[in-house]
């Protein structure tokens, strides 16, 4: 059958932008991001998306997924996701070419939704009319002062009703760190994040030493590598204190597994590293099936329009350096109001537009 709108061209270009202040959590410090776009053109229009990733997604996006998905049809986006999948299956599916993946399947809905001139929204069906997002960031590296104002200003300015924090880097300021976030929020609940950094019996210590605090929410307390690790936290810490994971989610299976080992009392997926849209909505499924809430992991403003479809969404992630990046360099990129995010209805596919010029001096590679 002749494509009703083929793929003429895929292209990348990765942006490496610097933090505007150092920072760390407890595995990791960094003092920039990069963002890998991937632009797909077809039946006389384009598309984008991106993942945050290294800007090495290039050359696998314009090589072997290009030789997968160019010439097929725009509006077919699962038969493009599965000529992928089956691109990368001697490479691995998960990590770098999960994240590439992601970026050209949602380039793709976004296409496709363009050249049906509709919101993605619209098209992948809305089943509320707002999101309501958490704000996210409390680096370790941040002083008192620093934290105290970016968390208050998620809460005063923002409206956020939870608002997340990193620790782990040095586990025994947590306690104090967490206790000034909680001054700090007025009465909006507190989240905290500790990236895997710890052992079961640290994190447990940490639940111990804050038990005053009413945390809600123990990110990846141990790597989420350790499913049973994350189950003797659900069954071991104190009522009212849910375990969260799967950011490293790459693929529906990875999601299964955490909820085989009884893992999480939420789980996370993150759109721009667990093969798009369509890997979200998998995983959005598996989430009603299992009766688990679902969270989506930052890049707020990719997960903006697959989030009013997700079955069981209970919020977004409001990262501090992925928002702040997406308002730098695209038209479009959501705003909080009153603790929520919305789409722009009256604008086809994501919304978005690169500001090219604004974007240019943080290109890196060839691109």
């Amino acid at each position: 059958m002749r494509p009703e709108a083929p793929i003429a061209r895929l292209t990348a270009s990765a942006f490496r932008i610097p933090t505007d202040a150092p920072e760390a959590d407890g595995t990791f410090a960094w003092d920039s991001t990069t963002m890998v776009l991937a632009r797909v053109e077809g039946g006389g229009d384009f598309g984008i998306g991106f993942t945050y990733a290294d800007a090495c997604l290039t050359s696998l996006i314009e090589g072997p997924l290009a030789k997968a998905i160019c010439g097929r049809d725009a509006l077919d986006v699962a038969g493009c996701w599965g000529a992928m999948q089956r691109e990368v299956r001697n490479l691995g599916r998960s990590g770098l070419a999960a994240c590439a993946i992601s970026a050209v399947d949602l380039a793709l809905w976004d296409l496709k939704a363009r050249l049906l001139e509709a919101p993605l929204a619209s098209l992948l069906g809305r089943r509320r009319d707002r999101v309501p997002v958490y704000g996210s960031g409390g680096f370790t590296s941040y002083s008192d002062r620093q934290l105290r104002e970016q968390l208050s200003g998620w809460v005063d300015r923002d409206g956020c009703r939870w608002c997340k924090m990193k620790i782990g880097t040095e586990p025994a300021k947590d306690p104090h760190r967490a206790e000034v976030a909680k001054r700090a929020i007025d009465g909006a609940a507190l989240f905290v994040d500790a990236n895997g950094a710890f052992s079961v019996e640290q994190a447990l210590a940490f639940a111990e030493a804050a038990s005053d605090l009413d945390i809600r929410w123990f990110e990846e307390p141990v790597t989420s590598d350790d499913e049973a690790g994350l189950a003797l936290m659900r069954e071991r810490t104190p009522p009212g204190l849910e375990i969260a994971a799967g950011e490293y989610n790459y693929t529906v299976d990875d999601a299964r597994r955490l909820f085989a080992a009884g893992s999480v009392d939420v789980m996370q997926a993150d759109v721009t590293r667990c093969a798009g849209v369509t890997g979200f909505l998998q995983i959005a499924a598996l989430c009603e099936a299992n009766h688990i809430d679902l969270s989506g992991h930052c890049a707020p403003a990719m997960h903006r329009h697959a989030a009013f479809a997700a079955i069981r969404l209970r919020h977004l992630e409001w990262f501090h350096d992925h928002v702040r990046i997406e308002q730098m360099l695209f038209d479009g990129a959501p705003v909080v109001e009153d603790g929520a995010i919305a789409p722009d209805l009256s604008r086809p596919g994501h919304g978005l537009a690169l500001k090219a010029a604004d974007a240019e001096p943080f290109r890196v590679g060839a691109g």
